[in-house]
């Protein structure tokens, strides 16, 4: 038997007579949204999904296996980024047409040269910003200064030969912001400002691709431009590339990071115990070599337990490409197939005391007896994201450089709530007091 929107009227949910976008808000988000719905229902949820009829949520790990290897996105949730592409919304195109993208995508992006061949830069960056906190006189605010670093990182990754100089830097980053500002998050059409912040970044693009072309040679597998001119897209295709890589990469990053902090600020004795790894690791060297990062395990596993608690994108969603089984419930194709990250990473089964800061979570012995999609802060399957290993590499960097330099505090008089803005963010940022640390070694 299906109800509507082609979904299974027996899994349970709340009744499907409007869009539930009113549900929504007076959870306070969706992420809250679908943890009450998970509580109150189970661990799979039929409920109304504003923009795609009715969705089958689902928040059980193992179930979640029977989904991993969908490779279609809803068109109609990922319409938003339509105006952005000119060769095809890259989020939902085909899957015959997605795997080799997602192939030369991953040969670059999940690759050691090409996390070696930036390093230097993003360590030059993150200097930059904590020489600018150290010369503050008063609190630092996290996700604003945080989100700006990542999105100079993931621009100089993308577009480096074609940042030549701070102003054309500057450009092509306060371009982007008013991208995201107009295209993302407002609806109707954008202002002739926006058009032409656009219209900057494609030529930027275009430059870079053009230097690439004209001088030949086989692609560099730590250049991800090169690696997509010798791949054979057509010029537009690869602009779309570069700019949706540009968008997947900015805030996330940084608000990964501050939520890190955040937490090891409120946990005292935890974030001992990483400073404490940091100076046994680095010594008397203010910043992390590459090869470091595999030493720092105490970093890493805060760093993760903070994306289980507070995922920088907290949910995610697929088309069934065919009816899919999950435990007692058919759902048969068609139906959009939701991911609540936050709600997953939250699943007390797996989970215990799930709302606890414990990077201990993340030792060898506790992992190793975990459902593999326990934790999935990057999507799962072939549409999980391509810049998950950069990601880790760039936040793992970041919170060694600015650990090893300062003791976090947060300032007094400020609540800390977590709400949806394209990411997880907070509601009025986080606000830390930093002073320099000294050495335990």
């Amino acid at each position: 038997m299906r109800g509507d929107g082609g979904t299974p009227s027996h899994i349970p949910g709340p009744a499907a007579d409007n869009d539930g976008a009113e549900a929504i808000a007076a959870a306070g988000g969706l992420h809250d949204y679908q943890l009450e719905l998970h509580a109150e229902y189970g661990p799979v949820v039929r409920f109304p999904l504003p923009g795609a009829g009715v969705a089958v949520s689902v928040a059980d790990p193992v179930l979640l296996e029977a989904t991993a290897k969908i490779d279609k996105r809803p068109e109609k949730l990922f319409e938003f980024l339509a105006p952005l592409q000119e060769a095809g919304n890259l989020q939902t195109i085909p899957a015959a047409e997605h795997g080799p993208w997602r192939r030369t995508m991953l040969s670059v992006l999940a690759g050691r040269p090409s996390h070696e061949a930036h390093f230097a830069q993003f360590t030059a960056l993150t200097t930059e910003l904590a020489d600018r906190w150290a010369a503050a006189a008063g609190p630092v605010v996290l996700q604003r200064d945080l989100s700006e670093l990542s999105l100079r990182m993931i621009c100089r990754y993308a577009l480096g030969s074609g940042l030549d100089d701070a102003e054309s830097a500057g450009r092509v980053v306060s371009s982007f912001e008013t991208v995201l500002t107009e295209y993302m998050a407002q609806p109707g059409p954008a202002s002739a400002q926006a058009q032409e912040a656009l219209a900057h970044l494609r030529a930027t693009v275009d430059q870079v691709l053009a230097a690439h072309r004209d001088g030949g040679g086989a692609a560099d597998r730590a250049d991800l431009i090169a690696a997509l001119a010798a791949s054979g897209e057509s010029p537009a295709r690869i602009r779309d590339t570069v700019l949706m890589t540009m968008l997947a990469a900015h805030h996330t990053t940084g608000v990964a990071i501050s939520w890190t902090l955040y937490l090891l600020a409120r946990h005292p004795e935890t974030a001992g115990r990483v400073t404490e790894e940091l100076d046994r690791v680095l010594g008397d060297r203010a910043t992390p070599d590459y090869g470091d990062l595999r030493n720092l395990t105490r970093l890493d596993m805060a760093l993760k337990e903070a994306m289980r608690l507070y995922p920088p994108g907290p949910y995610g969603a697929r088309e069934a490409t065919e009816d899919v089984v999950l435990g007692a419930y058919t759902v048969p194709a068609g139906t959009t197939i939701f991911y609540p990250f936050r709600a997953v990473h939250l699943n007390p089964e797996y989970w215990p005391d799930p709302r606890v800061f414990d990077p201990d979570r993340f030792t060898a012995e506790a992992s190793a007896g975990r459902p593999r999609l326990a934790y999935i802060p990057f999507g799962i399957g072939p549409r999980s994201c391509e810049g998950a290993t950069l990601a880790m590499v760039e936040a793992e960097l970041v919170l060694a450089v600015l650990l090893k330099r300062f003791q976090f505090d947060l300032a007094p008089g400020q609540t800390v709530t977590p709400i949806e803005r394209f990411v997880l963010w907070a509601a009025d940022d986080i606000r830390m007091n930093v002073a320099p640390r000294q050495s335990t070694i």
